[in-house]
C-alpha cells in the first residue's frame, strides 16, 4: 500500500462472468498497467502514445510473438478512472480458456491477481466513492428485481451519505459547543442551552435517525425479499394458485387429493419485491409415508415463513381439520383466500368470511386467475404495511447500516437524558462524539479494517 491510501502493484482479473460468451473482458489496474498493455497488445495501425479512454483494434501476442486473439483495447488514464489508478481493459472474444491464457500472461509481465472486490476497495481507498456507495455495488450486483436494482442506483449516487450529512453536521456542530464550555469550565455564564440543545437532539438527529432506521426494513425487504407459502387441505387449489401467480404451468394439476407430494418453489416479483413463492403437499391425516414426508416439509416451510397464504375452498363446509391449520398459521403473517369463487355460492363465500371477520377475506380463483391483483395488492400491503415513506424508493440502508444507526439513536437518547439531568459537559460531549463516530463508521471515514476486508469479500472477483 502506497503513501495516503495509493496502492503500489497492479491487479488484474477475468470482469465477466464464466463461461461461453461473445465478448470476454479483462480489466488491469496500477501504475503498471500501460506498460504490460505494450508488451502483449500490436495495434493494427501503429502509433506514438496512446489517448485515454480510446478504443484500439489490435491482437494480443503472448511472449513468442504468438497471436492469441484479435481484441479490442482501451488505456484508461488517472484519475479518470474507475479505481482513480491507470486502468487497462481487454476486449476479448468470450472463451474462458482463451481469457484464462491471456490472464496468465499478464501476471507473467508484473501483475498480480485481484482480490475479490479489489478494484472496487482501491476506488474506495482513493477516496472516488465512500463505503456507502462501495456496498451499493454489491447490491447493483445481486438486485433480483427492477426495484431493488433501483434502490441500488440511489445508494450508488450516495443518497444515504446525503440524508445522513446534515446530521453528521448537527452533532459536529453540538460537539463544538461542548469542547468550548469544557474549555472555559471558570465562566460563571452557561455557554450551553440545555433546553435548546435537547429539541436539536430530537429534531436535527433522533427524528431523521428514525426516519431512516424506517428505511432499512423496507429496504432489506426490497434487497432480499420474502419467503410466501401456500398451504391448505388437499385439492384446495394450491397448485393452481402457484401457476396463476407465476403466469404458466409450474405445478401439475389434477382433481386427485395429494397430487402435491414434496414441496415446489419458484422465485418470482410482486410489486418489486423478490418472492420465494413455496407450494406445499396438503396437511391431512391418514396418509402413506411419501405423503407424510411432504407434509412434514410443508409444516417446516410454514414455520419459517415471511407470508402464508391459507387457502380454502369455497364450495365446502369449514370442516375441522380447517379450523387445526388455521390454529397452526394465527401467529405468522398470513392471507385468508377462498378459492374457487366462480363456482362458490356467494351465501357460502360470505358464510366462511364471516367466521374470520373483522379480518378480511380475499375471493379467488386461482384456476381462472380471478382475484390474483387483489391478492397480490394484499401481500404488498402487509409485508409493508399500509404506509410506507415516500423516499423509500430513494435510500436503502443494509444490515450494517442499521446496526449502527441504533447505535447513534441509543447515543442520542443517553445525550437527552444526560441534558435532563444537568450532567456534566464532559460526559455530553463524549456521547456526541461517540455518535459522531458510528456516522463515520458508515460511510467510512474511520472504519476498522477487518470491516472493510468482510464487506469487499463479498464482491466477485473481477469487481
Amino acid at each position: 500500500m502506497g503513501i495516503g491510501g495509493r496502492t503500489t502493484d497492479t491487479i488484474a482479473a477475468i470482469a465477466t462472468p464464466p463461461g461461453t460468451g461473445g465478448i470476454g473482458i479483462i480489466r488491469i489496474s496500477g501504475d503498471n498497467a500501460l506498460p504490460i498493455l505494450k508488451r502483449i497488445f500490436v495495434p493494427k495501425l501503429p502509433f506514438d502514445t496512446y489517448d485515454s479512454h480510446r478504443l484500439y483494434y489490435g491482437t494480443l501476442i503472448n511472449r513468442d510473438g504468438r497471436i492469441l486473439d484479435e481484441i479490442l483495447a482501451v488505456y484508461m488514464q488517472e484519475p479518470a478512472t474507475y479505481t482513480r489508478e491507470d486502468v487497462v481493459e481487454l476486449h476479448c472474444h468470450g472463451s474462458y480458456l482463451l481469457l484464462q491464457t491471456v490472464l496468465q500472461q499478464i501476471f507473467e509481465f508484473g501483475a498480480r491477481p485481484a482480490d475479490p472486490g479489489e478494484f472496487t476497495k482501491r476506488a474506495f481507498l482513493a477516496g472516488r466513492i465512500d463505503l456507502t456507495q462501495a456496498e451499493a455495488v454489491i447490491d447493483l450486483l445481486q438486485a433480483r428485481t427492477e426495484k431493488g436494482a433501483h434502490l441500488a442506483v440511489k445508494q450508488l449516487q450516495g443518497r444515504l451519505s446525503v440524508e445522513l450529512e446534515p446530521v453528521r453536521a448537527a452533532l459536529i456542530s453540538i460537539l463544538a459547543r461542548l469542547e468550548v464550555a469544557i474549555d472555559f469550565p471558570e465562566d460563571d455564564v452557561e455557554l450551553v442551552d440545555r433546553k435548546g440543545m435537547l429539541l436539536e437532539v430530537e429534531k436535527s438527529i433522533l427524528k431523521p435517525i428514525d426516519k431512516l432506521i424506517s428505511l432499512a426494513s423496507q429496504a432489506k425487504i426490497y434487497r432480499e425479499g420474502i419467503s410466501v407459502v401456500i398451504v391448505g387441505q388437499p385439492n384446495v387449489g394450491k397448485s393452481s394458485l402457484l401457476n396463476a401467480l407465476l403466469r404458466e404451468e409450474r405445478a401439475l394439476v389434477t382433481d386427485l387429493p395429494g397430487t402435491t407430494r414434496d414441496t415446489i418453489e419458484e422465485l418470482i416479483a410482486i410489486q418489486g419485491i423478490p418472492v420465494r413463492l413455496i407450494d406445499t403437499a396438503g396437511i391431512r391425516a391418514h396418509t402413506d409415508v411419501v405423503e407424510e414426508l411432504g407434509i412434514e416439509r410443508a409444516l417446516a416451510k410454514m414455520r419459517q415463513a415471511d407470508l402464508v397464504l391459507y387457502m380454502l375452498d369455497g364450495t365446502k363446509q369449514y370442516e375441522q381439520r380447517d379450523a387445526e391449520l388455521y390454529e397452526l398459521i394465527q401467529e405468522i403473517p398470513h392471507v385468508i383466500l377462498l378459492n374457487k369463487m366462480d363456482s362458490a355460492a356467494e351465501e357460502q363465500l360470505i358464510a366462511l368470511g364471516q367466521r374470520f371477520a373483522p379480518q378480511q377475506c380475499i375471493p379467488i380463483s386461482a384456476k381462472n386467475s380471478l382475484g390474483i391483483d387483489v391478492l397480490q395488492e394484499a401481500m404488498y400491503r402487509i409485508v409493508l404495511g399500509d404506509t410506507t415513506h415516500k423516499d423509500a424508493a430513494e435510500c436503502a440502508p443494509n444490515t450494517r447500516h442499521l446496526s449502527v444507526l441504533e447505535q447513534v439513536r441509543e447515543g442520542a437518547f443517553r445525550m437527552q437524558e444526560a441534558l435532563q439531568s444537568d450532567a456534566s459537559y464532559d460526559l455530553l460531549a463524549v456521547e456526541a462524539q461517540a455518535s459522531l463516530d458510528c456516522l463515520s463508521d458508515i460511510v467510512g471515514i474511520t472504519t476498522p479494517d477487518d470491516v472493510l476486508d468482510i464487506i469487499f469479500s463479498q464482491f466477485c472477483i473481477g469487481k
